[in-house]
């Protein structure tokens, strides 16, 4: 169907300044670059209550942000894992996607600063992003959660990431999930798909970009194999939690998201995939300019009041 308009005219303004080159960049101005760009979300939807704090960790302390909807008696639960590779991104970039997931699915959300490469490579984020959902599953009633309403999700590398904990909660014999959202995830770490090779430049997120994101995170001689890097490398999904996946058709990441969509769906899990057309990586955190990114928005929210019962 061709390029979304409204996703056509955004890549414009972005390849007006010269596109967005994060692989040629020094990694702390490739984060400061995604940081400023967080702005482009517009105005944050208001959230009944948002606090900063940290959470003990066998390596120290790690950073969350809590989004609270409102309401009274225990609330499900979502802990979100922002995207950027696991290089870049922080809980300040997601930050309107979780006040707007709170606020549609009627959830507290656990957004996650898990620790980022290269200063710490794989499984840091992995280890931490399991930490903080096992936190939050000891620590509901303090926190006033229903920890049997518990879900995990993610875009791009946070979608790995939930994809991951998800599989380490089965693995670990809990926490118990009852959802997990997996916006176009990073699911293998083989980057050799047919959406690759189609969309390898032009919309964004790059080939060479997610070449770069690896490269930091599993660089050469690491397990890029490993199930909690690559979770379609994994040999049984058997016995996860159900899924949402949402995957955008010009995205180099569209075929693997898709793919694990379907190895959960023959392992019985039930699952949902759904492909944005003409989207492009991203547009999940754009709803303020893409109206399929409002859309998609509003089918994560659906999903999770319908997991959370």
């Amino acid at each position: 169907m061709g390029l979304d308009p409204q996703a056509q005219a955004l890549l414009d303004q972005i390849n007006a300044i010269g596109g967005l080159q994060l692989h040629m960049m020094p990694v702390v101005q490739a984060r400061s670059t995604i940081a400023a760009m967080a702005g482009a979300q517009g105005v944050p939807e208001a959230v009944a209550r948002v606090e900063d704090r940290t959470i003990p960790a066998a390596h120290g302390d790690i950073p969350v942000r809590i989004y609270h909807p409102g309401g009274t008696g225990a609330l499900p639960a979502l802990v979100y894992f922002h995207g950027g590779g696991w290089v870049v991104g922080s809980i300040d970039t997601a930050d309107g996607i979780c006040r707007s997931l709170a606020n549609g699915a009627g959830c507290v959300v656990v957004s996650v600063e898990y620790r980022l490469a290269p200063e710490h490579t794989f499984p840091a984020a992995a280890d931490d992003s399991y930490a903080v959902t096992r936190w939050v599953a000891d620590n509901a009633a303090t926190l006033g959660v229903d920890a049997a309403r518990l879900a995990v999700g993610g875009d791009s590398a946070g979608g790995n990431l939930a994809a991951v904990v998800a599989l380490m909660a089965r693995d670990r014999r809990g926490p118990a999930l009852v959802h997990q959202l997996l916006i176009y995830p990073v699911t293998d770490s083989a980057c050799d798909t047919q959406s690759y090779h189609d969309n390898a430049n032009g919309y964004f997120l790059t080939k060479d970009m997610m070449l770069w994101f690896w490269s930091h995170y599993a660089g050469e001689g690491m397990d890029r194999v490993n199930p909690y890097a690559a979770p379609l490398r994994a040999a049984n999904l058997q016995g996860v939690s159900p899924a949402l996946v949402i995957t955008a058709e010009y995205d180099p990441l569209r075929d693997e998201g898709e793919a694990y969509g379907a190895r959960l769906r023959d392992a019985g899990v039930p699952t949902e995939v759904t492909r944005y057309h003409g989207m492009i990586h991203g547009f999940f955190g754009l709803a303020a300019v893409l109206d399929q990114g409002k859309r998609a928005i509003e089918q994560a929210s659906a999903a999770l009041r319908k997991a959370f019962g």
